[in-house]
């Protein structure tokens, strides 16, 4: 079972106060009205140090959800995994991120790639939901 960091340090770095468009509008120059500001990655990203992990992304199923192979995903495993959550779950001992589906007393785990089948689970299989993934981190290509 993965163990959690229960008090990381903090890691503050500088942010630029302003926006930055993927439009094509236009924007001032970042040195305009600068003002230097810090952003905390533990207190933007991890709202529960002692319930907060990550995992390493393998696989191609979730990459409708932004999930890439090679991702990291931070879990928290205090928040209630609701249906449409994107959750951890272990599946008769497999790993995985998928996303949550629940309707009366079926269950499902659903990939977001088309290529990847939903795993529907069956009377007998055992079902642990491990933590609901609350952000995704990755190089852009």
């Amino acid at each position: 079972m993965p163990q959690a960091i229960p008090n990381p340090p903090a890691l503050a770095r500088p942010i630029y106060s302003g926006k930055v468009t993927a439009g094509q509008s236009r924007f001032p120059s970042p040195a305009q009205d600068y003002e230097q500001k810090f952003l905390d990655l533990n207190d933007r990203y991890i709202t529960n140090p002692p319930a907060t992990f990550f995992f390493q992304v393998k696989g191609d199923s979730m990459i409708g959800a932004g999930i890439y192979d090679g991702a990291t995903v931070i879990v928290d495993r205090a928040l209630k995994p609701k249906s449409s959550s994107i959750v951890i779950a272990d599946v008769d001992g497999e790993w995985m991120v998928k996303r949550l589906y629940r309707r009366g007393n079926v269950v499902k785990l659903l990939s977001e790639n088309p290529d990847h089948a939903p795993i529907v689970l069956a009377e007998g299989q055992e079902l642990v939901i491990f933590g609901v993934v609350t952000y995704v981190i990755h190089q852009p290509k």
